[in-house]
């Protein structure tokens, strides 16, 4: 199994990826032997900035993986590096790095290896605290494996600050060093990163592939792999957690079932106390557990007392840690939020195309007869403006505007119409 697989649709990067791998193999193996300085000569992408010996390669040192939610952006960029860290012996033959099961492209894929540094923040935010101790650790030479890769899978998180530490390290990279950086869209990242990245767009897979990796890889029945691939329209990771998880079906059949039910203002307004209940509570049973696990962890570090007395000195520690679990339960909350509202956005979708005679396949299948009755009992123009409605409350959430109030001004705006 090629690293490439679970990177679903992507023919085309897939094929960039590939080139450039092999062109990165080239230059190590050539460094290994003493040839011109690791010199490498190739024909591919422009020159982009980068280790001397890679101008005009297909490989480069930094690299801006950009695309909608769902398309593999994490994937893609794991794969990458595993096909980096690429040691199978067919490659002397001219096989392409990235086979899938030789230790360097194992333990990338799994987590464990000691030179692919791997980020994804459960925060808010990125600061620049944490961004300057990784960029130190970029600057190393690799420990064991062919490259230093550092992935950023939330490069749209960081603070400005953090940002321009991040600059820096992108500007000057080490020699041996890669930047792997992923945002929903090159307008997330600094536009001085992003002129410093090579930037690959990844597309929405298309539903009949996910529905072939849910039964290929996961076991999963095929017309509950269709259905959940077709409901989540690509969205790889959601598909695999409808067609896995019966409380996420719950949820989104919940959440379905709204439009129906605002006959007048008092409606509209329980419906949007119970719809963010219900992703407060999605949330807290998303966190407990590991604040539990964590707070645990840190009091026995510290050396409490069996009385659960903390040693002087330590509270200030905990604290912090108080801190960053309540800004990770913020951003769960508004993530689990904003999956009930991209379910509703899909829903009057479905009218949308009801409405206007479209031949295009609904995606909420077993909701028909909601979707068939609204859009018999409305015009389109209402339609565009209640998924208008559902985008802005989305926008609020993000301008930190109260759930609550966001969601309730949603609601009102739909039952008007």
């Amino acid at each position: 199994m090629a690293v490439w697989d679970d990177l679903v649709g992507q023919d085309r990067v897939v094929e960039q990826l590939t080139a450039a791998a092999r062109d990165a193999d080239a230059y190590v193996t050539a460094a290994a032997s003493g040839k011109e300085g690791g010199r490498v000569e190739t024909s591919g992408a422009p020159e982009t900035p980068g280790p001397a010996g890679l101008s005009g390669s297909a490989m480069t040192h930094a690299w801006l993986f950009t695309g909608p939610p769902g398309s593999g952006l994490a994937t893609a960029a794991r794969a990458f590096a595993a096909a980096l860290q690429c040691v199978s012996p067919d490659r002397a033959l001219g096989g392409a790095p990235g086979c899938g099961f030789c230790d360097g492209c194992h333990t990338a894929l799994i987590g464990t290896h000691a030179d692919v540094e791997v980020i994804r923040t459960d925060q808010l935010s990125v600061g620049i605290a944490d961004t300057r101790n990784l960029v130190r650790r970029a600057q190393l030479s690799p420990s064991g494996g062919r490259w230093q890769v550092v992935i950023h899978e939330t490069a749209d998180r960081l603070t400005e600050g953090a940002a321009n530490a991040l600059l820096k390290a992108v500007e000057e990279p080490a020699p041996r060093t890669v930047w792997l950086l992923c945002a929903p869209s090159s307008d997330d990242v600094l536009p001085t990163i992003r002129s410093r990245c090579r930037h690959l767009v990844l597309r929405t897979p298309p539903v009949d592939a996910v529905a072939d990796m849910l039964i290929r890889r996961d076991g999963i029945e095929p017309d509950v792999a269709v259905a959940a691939a077709r409901t989540t329209q690509g969205h790889i990771d959601r598909a695999r957690r409808l067609a896995t998880d019966a409380r996420a079906r719950t949820r989104r059949a919940a959440v379905l079932a709204l439009p129906t039910r605002m006959e007048d203002i008092g409606d509209a307004l329980r419906a949007a106390q119970q719809l963010v209940d219900a992703a407060g509570e999605d949330a807290k049973e998303a966190v407990e557990e590991v604040d539990a696990k964590e707070t645990e962890e840190m009091r026995a570090a510290l050396g409490a007392s069996e009385g659960g007395r903390l040693p002087r000195g330590t509270a200030g520690v905990m604290k912090d840690l108080e801190h960053r679990q309540k800004s990770r339960a913020t951003r769960a909350r508004r993530d689990s939020l904003d999956l009930a509202l991209l379910d509703l956005t899909a829903f009057y979708r479905d009218v949308l195309v009801r409405q206007l005679g479209s031949r295009v396949a609904i995606a909420n299948e077993d909701v028909r007869d909601a979707v068939e009755r609204i859009a018999a009992s409305t015009r389109p123009e209402q339609t565009l403006r209640r998924m208008e409605a559902v985008l802005e409350c989305r926008r609020a959430i993000e301008r930190n505007v109260a759930p609550l109030l966001a969601v309730e001004a949603m609601a009102v705006a739909l039952r008007a119409g």
